[in-house]
Formats: structure tokens, C-alpha cells, sequence
């Protein structure tokens, strides 16, 4: 690809800011909707959020890592940026999009690119109930929490409760219990990317639970029906030699060894 404007996105960390006015001291940020590229200065959270904000765009994203890990970014330069992005390659991610219906009857929406989970909101484990389609997972899973993780995710907080890591190209999401109590052996299950899941509290009362799509939570839930949207796509931009897919490849790897 050729592009030809940039429009900077920075984090308000101070590893961001501290390299901000070296940056917009070479490169002039245009306006998103004006730009052919966004170039996201900080973490994994950040580009998380970044992706949301300005998806309306349909601009293409490329991320250099000022966070921790970067697990989703590139690594951090000041110069031939534009280089680099012309030479790098671009992979589609579409979300996940979650209906939540809490306890009290509110319907609230979010998509979720890396997963959704469902964590315990007190000392009581939750009591959950898993559908895909009209097939039953699971009767009744008492547990800390449960995620549903895309494959773009699955080597983030999917990887850190044991889930299995899946390649960019699976068509498939993974089903992920966090502490499971009973039954006590369960461990999982992958399904096809075009399944659509619906999670419930068997238990409102005693047991509330809350859900959260990447960053954005909703407490009290009632239930939740999680399935990848259709309607969003998402242009991810990697060095030649730095890709996602590369990188997914290499924590199958490490995970192997371990």
C-alpha cells in the first residue's frame, strides 16, 4: 500500500507522551477522517480502544508498541515510518459483539476484539449455563468466570487461564472456563467462528456475575448472547517480518515448551 498522511494517536502514558513532540516534529497528523493510515503510540489496551473510537473510518491501523508487552503493535521507531508502512502487510479482524440483558432488564451492546468474559462480582462462584445455537455446552458450570476468546485474542487473557492458542486463519473461537469448580475437569471447547453463544446466570441473586467486551463491563447480568459481527472489519498493519501471525505462531511454541 501507498500512503501519504498520518494521523497520530498517542496514549496519555509517559512512555507515550515523552516521545509525542519528537514524532509531530517530523511527521504532520492529519485528521482521521482525512488520513490514509492511523498510526496508535502505545499498548495493547490502547490500540484496543483506539480501534473502537475510530472505526467509523475504515482506515487501516499500525501500532508501535509504548506499552508493556505490544503483543498487537510493532515495535516503536521515529524514523522511515512511512517506509515501513508502505512495506508492511495487512490482516482483517472482525470482533466479537455481545447483547447483554442484566438483571434488571437493560439491553446493552459492545464488541469485544480480543474476548468477553464473565467474572464473578462476589465471594460466591458463578453458576453459569452455556448454549451454542440450540445445543447445550454445559448444563451448569460453577466457576469463577467463563471467556470466549477470537483467535486474535487467544493468546491474552484466553493463554493466562490455560485456553488453547488458535491461528489467525482457524475459524474458530474458544470457550474458556476461568477456575472451574464442577465439574472440576473441565477444560474448555472450541467452536466454529460462526456460532453464536449465549450465556446465563442460572443463579441472579446469590451469584451475580458481571461481563466485560475487552475493556467496557456490564454487572448484574441476566444473560449474554456473544457471536462475531459481520458488519465490522478491522485493517491491522505488521512489519514484514514482525506479523501477528508470526507471533501467534511463536507463544504456540513457547507454550509447547513449557
Amino acid at each position: 500500500m501507498r500512503i501519504k498522511k498520518i494521523h497520530f494517536a498517542f496514549d496519555k502514558t509517559a512512555r507515550a507522551e515523552v516521545y509525542k513532540n519528537n514524532l509531530l516534529g517530523l511527521y504532520k497528523s492529519y485528521l482521521p477522517k482525512k488520513c490514509d493510515v492511523i498510526v496508535v503510540v502505545g499498548g495493547d489496551g490502547f490500540m484496543l480502544q483506539t480501534l473502537k473510537k475510530y472505526r467509523k473510518y475504515k482506515k487501516p491501523f499500525y501500532g508501535m508498541n509504548r506499552g508493556t508487552f505490544g503483543f498487537l503493535m510493532n515495535k516503536f521507531k521515529i524514523k522511515n515510518i512511512y517506509k515501513d508502512i508502505n512495506e508492511s502487510k495487512m490482516i482483517n479482524i472482525s470482533p466479537l459483539e455481545m447483547v447483554v440483558t442484566t438483571k434488571s432488564g437493560v439491553k446493552k451492546t459492545a464488541i469485544a476484539i480480543n474476548e468477553v468474559s464473565l467474572l464473578r462480582q462476589s465471594k460466591q462462584t458463578a453458576s453459569l449455563q452455556i448454549v451454542n445455537g440450540k445445543k447445550i455446552i454445559i448444563k451448569k458450570l460453577i466457576c469463577d468466570g467463563i471467556l470466549v476468546s477470537t483467535p486474535a485474542g487467544s493468546t491474552a487473557y484466553n493463554l493466562s487461564v490455560h485456553g488453547p492458542i488458535l491461528t489467525l486463519n482457524s475459524k474458530k473461537l474458544a470457550i474458556t472456563p476461568i477456575s472451574a469448580f464442577r465439574p472440576r475437569r473441565w477444560r474448555g471447547k472450541i467452536i466454529s467462528h460462526s456460532s453464536s453463544v449465549k450465556i446465563k446466570n442460572l443463579n441472579i441473586k446469590k451469584r451475580p456475575v458481571s461481563v466485560v467486551a475487552d475493556n467496557i463491563e456490564v454487572r448484574n447480568l441476566k444473560n449474554v448472547g456473544i457471536k462475531i459481527s459481520k458488519k465490522i472489519n478491522f485493517k491491522l498493519l505488521y512489519d514484514k517480518n514482525n506479523s501477528l501471525t508470526k507471533k501467534i505462531k511463536l507463544e504456540q511454541l513457547r507454550k509447547q515448551t513449557i
